[in-house]
């Protein structure tokens, strides 16, 4: 009799202790299930990584001729007008400023002294309505070359690095205009840059863009654009 009751009790510590260590799984399942419906979707504009062509000299920065290339910032490129003949760029005179993501073909990269600027400009001569311009991309001193290209030009067409954004978000980007909804790289690609007013976390902060000259204050919530309206400046 006191062994079966031994092995009862024994019985019993093990179901209890299995039913226990069931009821923790169970848990720890629906806690798992819980977060994950909690968890924000990651955002795939995080995975998105343009190539780059790191040029280390003149002949290398050609590469930036082989094919068509987008402004990553906008109205922050200044151009100049360019004497093709002469390779002669007119530092005296502001021709202009690239749009942002603005799709360029670069022609050739020459070296040019600005006027009160130590070393040499590395500059990317490029065409528009039949004119030559030429911007900055870089420095160079003694040969030693600095570029700024990889952080200023897209080599990738935007609108493939980003194919899964909507139809909608890409014809406002493409007409230069912000609706509700669009993300800050979004209205980046629209209009440019802006300069953040207070405090607040990407995502969760107001900014005022200069849009080419008419400003606008673009307040964000939760990474989406909720207000919409006109800068200070206008």
């Amino acid at each position: 009799m006191k062994r079966k009751i031994q092995i009862a009790l024994l019985l019993a510590i093990v179901i209890a202790g299995v039913r226990t260590g069931y009821i923790l799984y169970e848990r720890h399942i629906e806690k798992g299930e819980q977060v994950r419906k909690q968890a924000p979707p990651l955002n795939p504009d995080y995975y998105v990584i343009p190539k780059k062509l790191r040029p280390y000299d003149l002949k290398s920065a050609h590469e930036l001729t082989r094919q068509p290339v987008w402004a990553q910032v906008g109205y922050a490129y200044t151009y100049y007008p360019y004497d093709a003949e002469r390779h002669s760029v007119n530092f005296a005179r502001e021709a202009g400023q690239v749009l942002p993501i603005e799709e360029l073909n670069i022609t050739d990269v020459i070296t040019a002294a600005a006027p009160n600027v130590p070393g040499r400009q590395i500059m990317a001569v490029f065409k528009k309505e039949d004119k030559d311009y030429a911007f900055s991309i870089g420095t160079v001193s003694n040969d030693d070359y600095h570029f700024y290209s990889d952080d200023m030009l897209y080599i990738q067409d935007p609108h493939q690095l980003y194919n899964f954004w909507l139809a909608d978000v890409w014809s406002a980007i493409d007409k230069h205009e912000v609706k509700p909804g669009m993300s800050e790289l979004q209205v980046n690609f629209a209009i440019g840059l802006g300069i953040p007013e207070g405090s607040g976390d990407v995502g969760n902060r107001t900014l005022e863009y200069e849009d080419g000259g008419k400003a606008l204050v673009i307040t964000y919530r939760n990474g989406k654009v909720t207000q919409i309206q006109p800068g200070r400046t206008q």
